[in-house]
């Protein structure tokens, strides 16, 4: 039987590739029936059992690339007739992400897929109490998807057996690389039987990334899903604006671009963590429903301002760039650049926010005066035509109707159209943070984003007859009642000497 036609286009969908029914349905009951192109070069290959290389921008479904063939072919369940496995209770997969909120998002897609296989799903990463987890390993997990640094931790302190994955993954791994996760990476995979298979997902391929392909990696397959003006392509499938923006007047411009006809959710990108966090409470006042993710919260107020976005109780989100890897929302239709780039990369990570799965978006850049040798960078990089940004101020001409903005607006919100219910509708979720600070003048948090610092450290085992490791308080004697208690050990005595200038 032929693919089935749409438009006179040629569709194929989970069930002409081979994947198992039980996936199938899996899918199907979450509305995912047709393979994205990186899903239709890589599931025949992946569930062969070969090592490959896939390489495609975010937002193309890799995901689903690896997560497929992982839970066809590769993992043996608790409801599968290999109950009396050796192995059975250890994870057999291991996807390694370099963040947390990607590693929430990949198990979330991973759970979806397995609903009907029976395998147990775990999401692993810092800023989190290590005991839930931990109870979650000892009961039985099949697949693990986890940052490097909570990983490690719980191998090292014997909690996490990677003795028995036969399917390791790595997402993002020139992400990993430029958050310095390498060495981390490479002890997790020296934890892994050498019999492996191990998949790779990438955007680019630097050599570091090379090289630890052939090192890991047995006759890999390099797929990959778009050509290499991949960039361009998706810079050219989205409407952009270019402007020159002066730093004090940069709030009212957003504010009046965020009354855009037609705007749905939209995310905003800042360089610092001070300046997102400023820039929410600022759009907060005015009456827009936002939200900030950044390094300096703790895990449940990232989660729960995730949520809130994703369900549309807020529909700003202000981030920085590093805690905005993993999020993938398909209705994001504007994106602004509250700061201007580091580099062609991070624009283009930063823009296709939007325009994801073939629908169409906005993106809008504000440029400093002091960032317009960076920003002509960047333009020439990619090729672009905004080499020279239009000077633009909130009450610009222009401003209005590119965007299709009421002339009448203000830098407010008027009270009737704050319609969303806001961030004090999604509740935070006690998560036990680790690495919390007490000072209440000190952000709390814990780990810093991807998990780079490993803050506290998970619940050592107890050995038998042994005492937990804490260190004894010193000895006092009980005194009788109303009397002081006083220290068993003698004071000791103690003479200040002053020190006199010689003549």
């Amino acid at each position: 039987m032929l693919p089935p036609l749409v438009s006179g286009v040629l569709i194929t969908t989970f069930a002409d590739l081979g994947v198992p029914p039980k996936i199938v349905s899996a899918l199907a009951d979450n509305g995912i029936v047709e393979a994205f192109p990186i899903q239709e070069m890589t599931l025949s290959l992946a569930m062969s059992g070969a090592d490959l290389i896939g390489q495609a921008k975010t937002g193309t479904g890799k995901t689903l690339g690896f997560g497929i063939p992982l839970l066809a072919q590769m993992v043996t369940s608790q409801s599968d007739e290999w109950s009396d496995f050796k192995n059975a209770g250890k994870p057999q997969a291991l996807a390694i992400v370099p963040t947390r909120e990607l590693a929430i998002q990949v198990a979330s897609d991973l759970e979806k897929a397995s609903k009907n296989t029976g395998a147990r799903v775990l999401s692993v990463y810092g800023g989190k109490s290590y005991e839930p987890q931990i109870e979650a390993l000892g009961k039985g997990i099949e697949v693990v998807v986890g940052t490097p640094g909570r990983l490690i931790d719980l191998n090292k302190q014997g909690y996490l057996d990677l003795s028995a994955v036969r399917v390791l993954v790595l997402d993002e791994a020139d992400e990993m690389l430029d958050m310095g996760f390498l060495p981390d990476v490479e002890t997790l995979v020296s934890k892994t039987a050498a019999s492996r298979q191990t998949m790779l997902f990438s955007a680019t391929m630097p050599s570091q990334i090379v090289a630890l392909a052939r090192r890991y990696m047995t006759q890999p397959t390099h797929i990959r899903a778009v050509d290499p003006m991949s960039d361009t392509s998706t810079v050219d499938a989205i409407e952009q604006h270019v402007w020159r923006a002066h730093q004090m007047d940069k709030v009212e411009v957003v504010a009046r671009v965020l009354q855009a006809e037609g705007r749905g959710l939209t995310m905003i990108f800042c360089r610092t963590k001070r300046v997102a966090g400023n820039l929410a409470d600022d759009l907060a006042a005015r009456g827009f429903a936002s939200a900030a993710v950044h390094g300096d919260l703790g895990q449940g107020a990232r989660e729960q301002a995730l949520r809130a976005f994703r369900s549309g109780k807020i529909d700003v989100l202000v981030a920085t760039d590093v805690a905005a890897r993993g999020i993938d929302v398909a209705d994001v239709t504007h994106v602004i650049n509250y700061e201007c780039p580091d580099d062609e990369k991070t624009y283009v990570h930063r823009i296709g926010r939007t325009g994801r799965a073939g629908n169409s978006g906005v993106a809008i850049t504000l440029v400093d005066w002091q960032d317009t040798a960076r920003w002509q960078m960047i333009n020439r990089a990619l090729g672009l035509a905004f080499n020279d940004p239009i000077e633009t101020y909130s009450s610009s001409d222009h401003l209005y109707s590119g965007l299709n903005i009421p002339t009448n607006v203000t830098g407010k919100l008027p009270g009737a159209s704050q319609t969303r219910e806001g961030l004090s509708a999604e509740k935070v979720e006690d998560l036990g943070e680790t690495g919390q600070r007490r000072n209440k003048s000190q952000s709390s948090g814990g780990r810093s984003n991807g998990d780079k610092s490993r803050g506290s450290r998970p619940p050592a085992k107890k050995s038998s007859g042994s005492h937990s490791g804490s260190i004894k308080p010193a000895t006092r004697t009980d005194a009788p009642a109303g009397e002081k208690k006083t220290d068993s050990r003698p004071p000791r005595n103690r003479q200040r000497v002053r020190k006199t200038p010689e003549n």
